[in-house]
């Protein structure tokens, strides 16, 4: 037993301090290459090509009334043009560009996400074909009123989220649970996907274990319980008002009928729900859910073989195909625009102009136009890599030089940089977490970040913020 305790808390302290130490060295990676590219416009092209061709067909197929119109173009295909025109515009040889390429698909972050898909499809389908999903959705249906299902899940994506430190991972354990929830209640499925993005969002944004927290509070020299407290001031109060919208949106259509209680096909889901609070690193956690899912169908479903198990993982593993190649794809394209000088563009430019307007903004005692400064340089970098924490730690060396000439705290410009990436981050329609919610439940990534109210009421509070702002001591 003891044995067990001690490697129990040795895989907590390899989670954190590899979360810790990645971060670390991104940050040292990320800045020593920026600094010998050239910038320019012109590489953000190719992106420009595959955003006009993933949404530009799904809107003009969505005018035509076709149904799953944004799956009219596979998305993977969709990114296939833009690769080849950022290959071709490389003034390195082709071998170089291929090789940047290969770079970007394999990079640790990514490799990461595509991963946890892997893992998260898996568990889905495993815990599906033994009854573990139909046994949590009674669950949660005997325990949830009806007037409480939304906001009920809501609170609870944003509990394992604050725990577990990352949105992915909540999404692959809440999200087919909350389907199944939908299915029974006929509550609309897009804005189920938008509660458990809203939740996920939420709490990967406070979580003290995250890696974007981590990435913020380094590049900005505070520490994070200082930084906790100056997110809780704005995302709190965003988090209300989603929890009074999602409560006057809880239309449940049909009444649920909660069945008979599985037990034992729910002890899988309680298991990897108690581990995320717990603080496990993710993979771990999905790995036992598997395991453990495959174990009570063996244990009590008729018919289910080890062989039955291993087929149900491989299924699970396909079902998240889409959203694994255009993760590895949009990766090797973003590094292309990131040698090409796409990322320096985009931090050089605004941050001239940044910094120019935060000059004239600090002669009348306001660190207004520094902090929208902050705000505005990760939200674009967010928006071109797809990824909050490779955002942040992009945007943090020129939000530091902001935040030290202008008098906004630390705590103040970690906390925005968390805060703006993960408002982009939970509305990108090819961003991971809408890309995985979309598979599961089967919608287009726009209709499930349309619903995420909680990051579009997040932007609005730190706006308020920052309106509000006062001059500080950078030392605080």
């Amino acid at each position: 037993m003891r044995t067990f305790r001690r490697l129990f808390i040795d895989v907590m302290d390899v989670s954190f301090y590899s979360a810790s130490n990645f971060t670390k060295y991104m940050q040292h990676d990320m800045t020593q290459k920026q600094s010998d590219i050239t910038p320019s416009a012109l590489a953000l092209l190719p992106f420009g090509v595959f955003l006009c061709l993933f949404i530009g067909t799904g809107v003009y197929f969505s005018t035509q009334n076709i149904e799953f119109a944004f799956y009219q173009l596979p998305a993977p295909i969709a990114v296939l043009p833009a690769i080849m025109l950022a290959v071709l515009m490389s003034k390195d040889k082709l071998n170089t560009a291929i090789g940047q390429f290969i770079e970007g698909v394999s990079h640790r972050d990514i490799t990461a996400m595509c991963l946890i898909y892997l893992l998260a499809g898996a568990f889905s389908a495993v815990a599906k074909a033994t009854g573990g999903v139909d046994a949590t959705v009674n669950l949660g249906l005997a325990i949830l009123p009806s007037s409480f299902i939304l906001p009920g899940l809501f609170l609870i994506s944003a509990f394992i989220a604050t725990s577990m430190g990352t949105s992915m991972g909540t999404i692959a354990a809440v999200a087919p649970v909350a389907l199944g929830i939908a299915d029974s209640t006929g509550i609309d499925a897009a804005l189920m996907a938008g509660v458990v993005l809203s939740g996920a969002m939420f709490g990967d944004n406070l979580s003290i274990i995250s890696d974007t927290t981590i990435a913020a509070t380094r590049s900005q020299g505070c520490h994070m319980k200082d930084k906790f407290r100056e997110n809780v001031k704005i995302a709190v109060p965003a988090a209300l008002v989603t929890l009074l919208i999602f409560f006057f949106a809880n239309e449940v259509t049909q009444a649920p009928v909660a069945g008979e209680i599985d037990w034992l096909a729910v002890l899988p889901y309680l298991t990897i729900l108690a581990l995320a609070v717990y603080g496990i690193n993710v993979f771990v956690v999905l790995t036992i859910g598997i395991v453990f899912a495959g174990v009570v169908g063996l244990a009590q479903t008729d018919g289910y073989s080890v062989m039955t198990f291993s087929q149900d993982v491989y299924a699970g593993f396909g079902n998240m195909q889409e959203i694994f190649l255009l993760s590895l794809l949009i990766g090797g394209l973003a590094e292309l625009m990131r040698q090409q000088g796409g990322l320096a563009f985009v931090t050089e430019k605004l941050s001239k102009l940044i910094l120019s307007r935060a000059d004239k903004s600090a002669e009348k005692g306001s660190p207004r136009a520094s902090e929208a400064g902050i705000a505005l340089l990760v939200s674009l970098t967010n928006f071109c890599t797809a990824n909050n924490t490779v955002a942040i730690i992009v945007a943090g060396g020129v939000a530091k030089e902001l935040s030290t000439q202008h008098d906004v705290a630390p705590k103040r410009s970690a906390s925005l940089l968390d805060i703006f990436s993960c408002v982009i981050q939970g509305m990108l329609p090819y961003g991971a977490q809408a890309l995985l919610l979309g598979s599961i439940f089967e919608l287009s990534p726009l209709s499930v970040v349309g619903q995420s109210y909680y990051c579009f009421l997040l932007a609005i509070s730190a706006g308020f913020a920052i309106a509000r702002s006062k001059r500080q001591l950078a030392a605080k």
